[in-house]
């Protein structure tokens, strides 16, 4: 460009009238709310009022992200919201979303689609730091003379790079002005439809979830932000993407976390594992089904009812007939009841003239046979009942002991627990939760709120029921779901989207769309976790990464008794450069991890109490999913593997999770391709092979717990307590392998 400074000065003279503009109406939009005709409409306009005003920002906020230049000299300013002009003429900025807009994110050197220019722009608040061009021709032109090669790659322009380049922060931001696009084309695909929008680490998707959102509600009239619903995976990433959409003016769009699809009970149960993944079962909505029907009685041959001072004798054959034709009603359990309630009362009345309604007999006998249930006080019960649990199992588990419809003896085994005295004072576990919402969808039917669209975001580790929730909540079928099978984890990990979306609303097509280009993510770490993709997600096509990172990944081999403070050195070094860092801690390592932070005065925050957004953040791997960081450091890559069922998979996870640096602490291999030793109660037939390598990675793990849980004069007495339990196992008939020698169980030299 011939004179940059005269054309970041010309174009600085449009934002700064577009800015006034801007500023008038955001005044306005302060005194709508006094002029509605009520209460209520007042507040409906002060509402939209404020998230206009959000929309459109303020001082610091730029009007416009691009310019785009037509070949009839046509040029518009695109913004996150209309600009309108003093005189009522064309707007001075044009809205994203708008179909005039569309051009900026779609053009390209092979189809410039009428355009000559896309020019982006780099500020500082509204002032103009940097602006890069776009020139279609020019950019043809060399491709046609083999001077530029822009075929076949993502073209990561300047404005993108910097974007990538930003530090992060405890809130993920809108990507409005970097849009590529086939991120474009997703975020406008049709209304009607399951879309999954399959990415790896890095490729936007769930930005591309949010704007889509946005996109829909500005172009379907029919459609408002309070229909919509995103679901994701825990409080902290819901936080984490929380000011998007009011960023983009769309505040009112409802945010849950897939704990939240439930009814209020009090939380926090612990349950092993087999029994979590057994709840999560969709064989479990059969099981629920059935036991509610069998909670309906049946009648005594004759019902003699005392109404008033006089008996009235109902034939247990009439009531069976209404008990019939109520449960077959296609209407939930309390409102078949009601059905029946009513029923049985005609019949009082057409045998005495007297209206019963209310009378203590009738509803005693109406409690008897159809007892009246809440999801929290039915699956109280039946938990708490084998008899009731053996008989709701399907008949091919009755009769052959299989579990093809039904479940086994086994399984019912583990559903089988003691309730609590009371049901106020019941605790419930995480795998409850959707059996409580599908025991609501059964007793009451369902949630009282249904959506015009869905988003549910991680949607490859979640449970069959907990889709169930999901979908039951979707009013038209319209879903937009996230996720990426390579980072599919926990009990409910999958290989294919179908294992997913089978579980979901069946009345719109299915499309899987995946994402070919990952941005966020440096090329040095992506090619250091991707090492793992072999043996975690061998089915799965990598992203192809666009941009380099400022560093190799750092590892760090240590002693375990060094473990901690090299973490919270590195991850201080970090922080002190004023990165955002993410500390990736199994939970064997936090405690030591903790300690260390609060010994060398280092201020956190824990994503396990939903907290994003000091220097430094402990988190889990689990918790790690859909958060990103400008440095990362990962503790412990074995015992991450050790701790999951697809545990190369939450190392990917981990490893992916930074902008720019990456940083591995470890005593063990950094970066295990095979399955490590896992100590395990069962038979050593089970287990696998245990190494040399394995033995002195167990002996260090003894020897940091008992430096830290007792002074060094007990040591020796410990070991020998610890030797005795093991023989003891040992003659007892335990077929664990036997006691490690007592070299293996002493402190290791390199500790």
């Amino acid at each position: 460009m011939a004179d940059m400074s005269a054309e970041i000065a010309a174009e600085q003279a449009y934002f700064d009238a577009a800015a006034r503009e801007r500023g008038r109406r955001v005044a306005a939009l302060g005194s709508l709310a006094s002029s509605g005709a009520d209460r209520a409409t007042a507040a409906r306009l002060r509402r939209h009022a404020e998230a206009v005003t959000r929309a459109l920002g303020g001082a610091a906020d730029a009007v416009a992200f691009g310019r785009i230049d037509d070949e009839s000299g046509e040029a518009y300013y695109l913004g996150r919201h209309l600009i309108g002009s003093p005189d009522g003429g064309d707007p001075l900025v044009i809205n994203w979303q708008s179909p005039a807009a569309a051009r900026y994110f779609t053009a390209s050197p092979d189809d410039p689609q009428g355009l000559v220019r896309r020019r982006g722009f780099q500020c500082t608040g509204n002032v103009i730091d940097h602006l890069d061009d776009v020139l279609f021709a020019e950019i043809a032109a060399g491709i046609a003379g083999g001077s530029a090669d822009g075929a076949g790659r993502a073209d990561v322009d300047a404005q993108l790079l910097t974007e990538l380049a930003r530090g992060r922060t405890g809130t993920l931001r809108d990507i409005v002005a970097t849009i590529q696009a086939a991120q474009y084309e997703l975020i406008r695909a049709p209304l009607q439809q399951v879309l999954v929008i399959e990415g790896g680490p890095g490729t936007g998707k769930t930005a591309i979830a949010l704007h889509r959102v946005s996109w829909l509600l500005f172009q379907h009239s029919e459609l408002t932000a309070d229909d919509v619903l995103v679901v994701g995976p825990h409080p902290t990433f819901m936080r984490y993407i929380g000011q998007v959409l009011p960023g983009l003016g769309d505040a009112e769009v409802e945010l849950r976390d897939i704990s939240r699809l439930a009814p209020k009970v009090r939380r926090g149960r612990a349950e092993p594992a087999a029994v979590a993944r057994l709840k999560g079962d969709a064989r479990m909505a059969g099981l629920l089904d059935r036991a509610l029907r069998n909670r309906i009685g049946t009648p005594d041959p004759a019902e003699r009812l005392l109404l008033g001072s006089r008996f009235v004798t109902l034939p247990g054959e009439q009531v069976q007939q209404a008990l019939d034709a109520a449960a077959g009603a296609d209407l939930p359990y309390n409102g078949r009841r009601q059905l029946f309630r009513d029923r049985l009362a005609d019949l009082v009345h057409d045998r005495s003239g007297v209206d019963p309604r209310g009378e203590p007999a009738l509803v005693n006998l109406v409690e008897r046979l159809w007892p009246q249930q809440s999801p929290a006080a039915f699956l109280r019960g039946l938990l708490a009942s084998r008899p009731r649990l053996r008989a709701a199992t399907g008949p091919a588990a009755a009769a052959t002991g299989s579990a093809a419809d039904g479940f086994t003896a086994d399984e019912l085994a583990l559903l089988h627990r003691r309730g609590a005295d009371r049901i106020s004072e019941e605790i419930w576990s995480a795998a409850d939760l959707p059996l409580l919402d599908e025991l609501d969808q059964l007793i009451d039917g369902g949630p009282s709120r249904r959506y015009g669209h869905v988003v549910v975001d991680e949607a490859q580790d979640l449970s069959p029921m907990q889709l169930r929730a999901v979908a039951r909540r979707s009013r038209t079928g319209s879903c937009t779901v996230v996720g990426d099978l390579a980072q599919s984890t926990g009990g409910w990990a999958r290989d294919s989207w179908d294992e997913v979306t089978r579980h979901l609303p069946t009345t719109c097509p299915v499309r899987v769309a995946p994402l070919r280009y990952g941005y966020r993510v440096p090329r040095q770490a992506y090619q250091f976790a991707a090492r793992l993709l072999p043996v975690a997600a061998p089915g799965v096509t990598p992203p192809e990464v666009v941009r380099d990172g400022p560093a190799e990944p750092g590892v760090h081999r240590v002693g375990l008794t060094e473990r901690a403070g090299r973490v919270v050195a590195v991850a201080g070094e970090h922080a002190a450069r004023g990165a955002f860092v993410g500390v990736v801690c199994p939970p064997r390592c936090r405690r030591e991890v903790e300690a260390a932070l609060a010994d060398n005065g280092l201020a956190w925050s824990s994503a396990q109490q939903g907290d994003l957004g000091a220097a430094i953040n402990l988190i889990s791997p689990a918790e790690a999913k859909g958060l990103e960081f400008d440095a990362v450091v990962v503790v412990e890559p074995e015992q991450i593997v050790a701790d999951d069922e697809r545990g190369h998979r939450m190392l990917y996870v981990a490893l992916t999770r930074t902008t720019g640096h990456l940083d591995v602490v470890c005593v063990g291999d950094p970066l295990p391709l095979t399955t490590p030793y896992r100590p395990d109660p069962g038979s050593a037939d089970d287990q696998p092979d245990f190494t040399e390598r394995s033995a002195r990675l167990l002996a260090e793990h003894l020897a940091g717990q008992l430096r830290a849980g007792a002074p060094a004069a007990h040591w020796a007495e410990v070991l020998d307590e610890v030797r005795r339990q093991l023989d003891n196992r040992s003659t007892v008939g335990d077929q664990s392998p036997e006691s490690p020698s007592k070299p293996a169980l002493e402190p290791s030299p390199t500790s």
